[in-house]
């Protein structure tokens, strides 16, 4: 790209090959690639959302209407589609839920914002209302959420099965969202002044077979591995529990060695004190008094001999995390060395087995007196279908863990979006200048979310929005939602559609900052990856290329 200074040579200041777009080109572009990605995921979202099916280079294939796996999934090239996919994965980690509801607002304030950029508004004004509504938002979800803490069983049992509404478990919805209740609660740390929940302690495993309605919540921990030796006992009750961070094995030396043998006793020796030593790793795992060891790195063919005649049930090899996972489901101490191994160090569990799921075999270590680890077993008729239970499952103890930690919620349903809206028309009147029109288009833009529960319903968004507006200024107005299965507006929080406000509070800043981001972007140099000096723009920067195929 050259640039010229007068009647003088040009000045060369970027390579060959090099692209660039300015200004309302720029703005466009970038634009129109971030609503793509929203407008992929906008039919996914509500109760009666459709599903996506995507499929990758090896042919296997995901079905799914969860947005952070979709926008995931796509493999989006476009720089700025890809920061639409930091929105989802930014919901995704903060509250496990709401993904699609952060990427559509974010999706519609671009659009609004756009037509705002059509009729002359400068971006920054456009920025400064947009914050100045997201600040509003934080202050009406305050006013308009119901506190709710961690004995509120009920309402933590309504949100976790919204959550899962529209969703391939929806079948056992209430069987899930139960034991999704009861899993927060068990791994809930209540000790301090607030209430933390770390759901990794909600260990998921998947097995295809049976129906989602078999999943189950083990009240401990469920260890993909099966007992080293077949001597060795596959039952044990009031089972004293041993971790060992080491491998029972004669250790390797380090450097190379070289040991001359001359003659059979010395090779018998040799062997006998490596047998010895064997022994002795075993008689310490005895001494201690467990009957079931789980070892974090290999157990030897003799030590596995020496622990079987004496009745323990060892498994070898097992993740660190299923380590971490059984000490604090069993109240046991992880030890580096087996030598180091006392009775102090055993935990406890009410029963220890090996059972056979789907043709694997998987130890299961429950009955644990008061876990603050537990595993959850998700079944399903289809790996497909297990896959999305667990998507699912995942959603809802992400939802219940955020509201008991920030201890309200809010109407589901559109509900709060249309509470928000009427606060922010009211507020742009107050405001005046250039900025209430951005505050207005920030309004518009949150009714995205009951127009698309209306339309995939297949009422008429528009009836049902004047319908929802209307009622919202009459009693109990912020819980008045769309209904989507008896397709009318309605009181919903009396209907149990309950969701964290953690949901709408995330979506909606992580959306209004990714489009602050966007508009403030004008100018994209794009320099070419390729050879020879072709002038091509890399896959995704020109318009629309690059956003992948669903």
């Amino acid at each position: 790209m050259a640039y010229s200074m007068g009647q003088g040579q040009p000045i060369i200041v970027l390579k060959e090959g090099t692209e660039r777009s300015k200004d309302k080109e720029a703005a466009s572009n970038n634009i129109a690639a971030a609503r793509a990605v929203a407008d992929s995921v906008r039919s996914t979202l509500g109760p009666k959302g459709m599903d996506k099916m995507l499929v990758d280079d090896m042919g296997d294939i995901i079905i799914t209407n969860d947005g952070a796996t979709i926008v995931t999934e796509m493999k989006i090239e476009h720089p700025a589609a890809k920061m639409m996919v930091e929105v989802a994965k930014t919901q995704d980690e903060e509250v496990g839920d709401g993904t699609t509801t952060a990427v559509v607002i974010a999706g519609e304030l671009l659009k609004n914002a756009e037509m705002l950029l059509d009729q002359g508004i400068h971006p920054s004004v456009i920025i400064r209302g947009y914050r100045a509504a997201t600040v509003k938002c934080m202050e009406v979800l305050d006013k308009i959420a119901t506190s709710v803490t961690i004995n509120d069983r009920k309402i933590l049992t309504e949100l976790a099965s919204t959550s899962m509404t529209g969703k391939a478990a929806e079948t056992s919805k209430e069987h899930l969202a139960v034991l999704a209740v009861n899993a927060v609660l068990q791994v809930a740390d209540t000790s301090g002044k607030t209430v933390e929940i770390d759901i990794d302690n909600i260990k998921l495993e998947k097995k295809q077979g049976a129906s989602v309605g078999d999943t189950e919540m083990i009240q401990g921990v469920i260890i993909d591995k099966e007992v080293v030796h077949d001597a060795m006992p596959k039952h044990i009750q009031n089972a004293k529990i041993a971790l060992v961070d080491s491998a029972l094995e004669v250790k390797e030396t380090e450097t190379d060695a070289e040991i001359r043998i001359t003659s059979p006793d010395q090779l018998q020796a040799f062997l006998d004190q490596e047998e010895k030593m064997l022994k002795n790793m075993a008689d310490k795992v005895i001494a201690s008094g467990a009957n079931v060891l789980f070892c974090q790195k290999g157990i030897d063919d003799m030590a596995q001999h020496y622990l079987s005649k004496r009745g323990i049930m060892a498994a070898r090899r097992c993740k660190k995390s299923d380590m971490e996972a059984l000490a604090k489901a069993t109240g046991a101490r992880v030890v580096t060395s087996v030598h180091d191994l006392t009775a102090k160090d055993l935990g406890a569990a009410g029963l220890v087995e090996e059972k056979k799921i789907a043709g694997d075999k998987m130890i299961f270590v429950q009955q644990c007196k008061h876990p603050k680890a537990v595993s959850v077993l998700i079944r399903g008729g289809t790996s497909h279908v297990v896959d999305e239970a667990e998507r699912a499952f995942t959603d809802a103890i992400g939802g219940v863990a955020s509201a008991i930690e920030v201890g309200k919620v809010v109407t589901g349903g559109g509900a709060p979006e249309i509470e928000l809206a009427k606060a922010l028309r009211a507020y742009a009147d107050s405001i005046g200048g250039r900025e209430q029109l951005a505050i207005n288009a920030f309004a518009d833009s949150l009714e995205i979310i009951p127009r698309t529960l209306a339309e995939s319903a297949g009422a008429d968004a528009i009836d049902v929005l004047v319908d929802l507006r209307a009622k919202h200024d009459g009693k109990d107005g912020a819980q008045i939602g769309f209904d989507v299965f008896e397709s009318k507006a309605m009181n919903l929080w009396k209907k149990g559609v309950v969701e964290p406000q953690k949901i709408k509070t995330q979506a909606i800043k992580s959306a209004s900052e990714a489009v602050e981001l966007i508009l403030r972007i004008d100018d994209v140099i794009a320099s070419s990856s390729r050879g020879g000096g072709g002038g091509k723009m890399p896959p995704g920067m020109g318009g629309m290329e690059g956003m992948g195929e669903m």
